[in-house]
């Protein structure tokens, strides 16, 4: 009877395998892929499939993580408001203003050029990169443009200055 079971199960695996083969440990999402991990069950030994988990890492930053970050220089903030809305509401200190509309373009820029447009340091592909804006809308796509262009540790502060302005007249 363990037998049958291990012979059916050979015609399955290699299937299985077949169709969804990754390295142990590699992320894919939404993928099963063969775990290094063999168990023996009644005498018969079987191959552990595993789900990996298809949620990306948190790309959000809350008002805390913006302080510590900023705090520390440990992210290049770019704030993609248009040039006024900072003149009229306010900025986050130690931001650079890219508008939205720049972001792309000012991303493939070379460092000078950056810098001199910009006024601040042009962020590496491996720098951590936070973007910000009004309420979190405008810094999600700026987050999306930056990841096509393949910049690895891009992020978004979700509250934008709204949240910002808010939490720091409660200090």
């Amino acid at each position: 009877m363990a037998l049958r079971r291990c012979y059916g199960l050979a015609g399955v695996a290699p299937r299985l395998l077949w169709n969804s083969t990754v390295l142990p440990g590699a992320y894919v999402p939404g993928r099963t892929s063969a775990s290094s991990l063999v168990n023996t069950h009644h005498g018969c030994k079987t191959l552990q499939l595993r789900r990996f988990s298809s949620a990306p890492p948190s790309t959000d930053v809350s008002y805390e993580q913006m302080k510590q970050l900023l705090a520390g220089r440990k992210a290049v903030v770019i704030d993609v408001r248009e040039p006024w809305e900072l003149r009229e509401y306010g900025f986050i200190p130690g931001s650079i203003n890219v508008p939205l509309g720049q972001v792309n373009t000012a991303l493939q820029l070379g460092p000078d050029e950056f810098n001199e447009k910009y006024g601040g340091e042009m962020p590496q592909q491996t720098d951590n990169v936070v973007f910000t804006c009004l309420a979190g809308v405008r810094s999600k796509t700026a987050l999306n443009a930056a990841a096509s262009l393949g910049y690895k540790d891009v992020q978004h502060y979700l509250g934008g200055w709204q949240d910002w302005v808010k939490n720091e007249q409660q200090k």
